[in-house]
This record gives structure tokens, C-alpha cells and sequence, in this order.
């Protein structure tokens, strides 16, 4: 069992690190079925996921990309965990993820500075 579970581990470790994005696999696995995970989706609206999702934490601008972005925290057997959604300009989602709106551009900006943009 620990060698299939180390195996699982390794296998998301590796696609996380092939996706860009610097997020813990564990983090999906823990928190997968909680509904702001498990339903929110690409270019839902803004006003769908205050439904499903209640009030964030925070909402930010976005400084590279017109919109913005709300923070919430996902909490499980007492421990908790950031979670971003990112709305376009148009109030859609355009990416969400396991880590806050400030994290998230400031990789983006990493991002965008590598590429020569």
C-alpha cells in the first residue's frame, strides 16, 4: 500500500511540474471534493461562483491581465489552505488554483519575464 500510494505521489509530482504551475498534488487529493474545487469551472461567471462558493476572503485587481481575482481558504481537519479564482475582464473564470491571487501573479510576472514579455 505505501508503495502505491509513494507511486501516486511521484506520478502527480511529475505532471504538476510538466503543468507550470507550482502547486502541491497533496493539496488536490485533500481538498478535491470540496465544492469550490470540485465545481467551479472555466468561464463560469463571477456571480455562479459566489453561489457555489460564498464570499472570498479577499478580491484583488489583477495587474497583468484586466480583472480579478478572489481569494478563499479551504479548511479540513483544522488545517487550512489558500485557493485562488482569477475572473477575465468579462467577470468569467479564467484559472483558479492552490495558492493565493498575489502568488499567482507574481508567477505569472516570473512567468512573463522569462518569456521575454
Amino acid at each position: 500500500m505505501y508503495k502505491q500510494s509513494l507511486g501516486v505521489v511521484c506520478v502527480l509530482a511529475t505532471l504538476a511540474g510538466c503543468a507550470g504551475k507550482p502547486e502541491n498534488p497533496i493539496d488536490y487529493l485533500t481538498y478535491r471534493n470540496e465544492p469550490l474545487v470540485k465545481q467551479i469551472e472555466l468561464d463560469m461567471s463571477k456571480a455562479r461562483v459566489s453561489e457555489l462558493a460564498g464570499p472570498s476572503s479577499s478580491e484583488m485587481r489583477r495587474t497583468l491581465l484586466p480583472g480579478t481575482c478572489n481569494n478563499y481558504v479551504l479548511n479540513k481537519d483544522g488545517h487550512q489552505q489558500p485557493y485562488y479564482v482569477s475572473f477575465n475582464s468579462a467577470d468569467r473564470v479564467d484559472g483558479k488554483g492552490f495558492m493565493t491571487c498575489e502568488q499567482m501573479e507574481t508567477n505569472a510576472r516570473e512567468r512573463a519575464r522569462g518569456n521575454g514579455l
